[in-house]
């Protein structure tokens, strides 16, 4: 029987969005001290049962510190850690129905993939029949099967990463923590394995929560997203969310390419806003999503590079959402090629366009004037 796909869950799986759903995990005024440095800061958090959740962000953030509290190695300085309402506070480590898989992997050398798999079963005393039957059924969920007898050094990196990962699930956690999983692995296998982590995550049932600081690898394994900065979130939501409606020019500028211009609101009308800077040719009309912003108020609007259409003729309109300028630089990356574009006042803006055809002569090059145009609704308007 085909395996099913995912999407179908993955569309209606919002339990944030009801107020009937009640958090699985749920981290109330957290705040982590280690000495005179606060890595968690006040934190306030609910997961919820079956979610693939993100902790996203830069090194020093303290998503790391926030998995390490839900593992049980770290315990709060403040606040406290709910696991299906109960505190865990205190609660060791190996008493916590969590597990861990963590960025080395930390395998046994000496052991084969399915003595490895078996370690932490045998340690809980189970029989052995159930210790097979288990092993066998992680060998064939994470496809090791064919190399169920070999030892570690004998396997590539994405083997031995899903050695790890089958050893962690072995013994049906109702967590499971990743800690930068894919780090080691190269690109093109990294991207293999989000999608198999996301496949495996809807057929256990399981709670995932990871680590990472790859912004692609939270986008795309994601149902939510915490993007953390300085011990604190700055924002939780769905990956299209955080990255059609940034909260803050700092989600917007951590979340892929953006282009942000300044200036001040000159008007708002039913749902729009216009924004004067005195160093462009033009206005700029955005929508508006925030309507407490007021006449006066300095703003950024920021327009992701693929939303900006350039061109080498003259758009009938200048007026509005229109700027020229040279073409700076072009990086050609096969599928995309992204132009960046320096306007007249200096700041240089990027223009990202799909190459549909394989002509490899690109019709805008080097030095070229061109013009940059954006519809109404192209861009968000932040206020700080």
């Amino acid at each position: 029987m085909a395996a099913k796909a995912s999407g179908p869950i993955k569309r209606t799986f919002t339990p944030w969005d009801d107020p009937s759903a009640k958090p699985f995990i749920q981290f109330e005024n957290v705040t982590k001290r280690f000495g005179d440095f606060v890595a968690v800061d006040n934190l306030s958090l609910d997961i919820y049962e079956r979610e693939f959740f993100s902790l996203l962000g830069p090194s020093g953030c303290g998503k790391t510190t926030l998995l390490r509290m839900l593992a049980g190695f770290e315990a709060p300085s403040e606040g406290r850690l709910l696991l299906e309402g109960q505190d865990i506070s205190g609660v060791p480590p190996h008493r916590r129905p969590v597990n861990m898989m963590f960025q080395s992997y930390a395998l046994f050398p000496h052991m084969s993939v399915e003595g490895n798999i078996a370690f932490g079963l045998k340690q809980d005393r189970m029989p052995k029949a159930d210790i097979d039957a288990r092993v066998a059924e992680m060998l064939r969920l994470t496809k090791l099967e064919p190399f169920a007898k070999r030892k570690p050094h004998q396997l590539s990196g994405g083997q031995r990463q899903r050695v790890a990962l089958a050893r962690s699930i072995a013994k049906q956690p109702k967590v499971l923590l990743l800690d930068e999983p894919l780090g080691a692995l190269d690109r093109k296998l990294r991207e293999e394995t989000q999608f198999e982590l996301m496949d495996l995550q809807q057929e256990l049932g399981l709670t995932f929560v990871i680590v990472t600081h790859d912004q692609e690898e939270a986008m795309t394994v994601s149902d939510r997203i915490a993007v953390m900065d300085h011990g604190k979130l700055v924002q939780v939501a769905s990956p299209a969310e955080i990255y059609e409606f940034p909260s803050s020019r700092y989600v917007a500028d951590f979340i892929g390419d953006v282009n942000f211009m300044s200036g001040k609101v000159s008007a708002v009308t039913d749902g729009g806003v216009e924004i004067r800077d005195d160093t462009l040719s033009c206005s700029i009309a955005a929508h508006l999503e925030n309507p407490g912003t007021k006449v006066g108020d300095d703003v950024w609007l920021a327009i992701r590079p693929e939303k900006m259409r350039i061109s080498l003729d003259e758009p009938g309109d200048t007026a509005t959402n229109c700027v020229s300028g040279e073409v700076w630089d072009i990086g050609y990356l096969g599928g995309v090629s992204v132009y960046h574009v320096k306007l007249a006042n200096g700041n240089v803006v990027k223009s990202t366009v799909t190459n549909q055809t394989r002509l490899v002569e690109r019709p805008i090059g080097w030095e070229d004037k061109v013009w940059l145009t954006w519809p109404h609704d192209a861009g968000v308007v932040l206020t700080a």
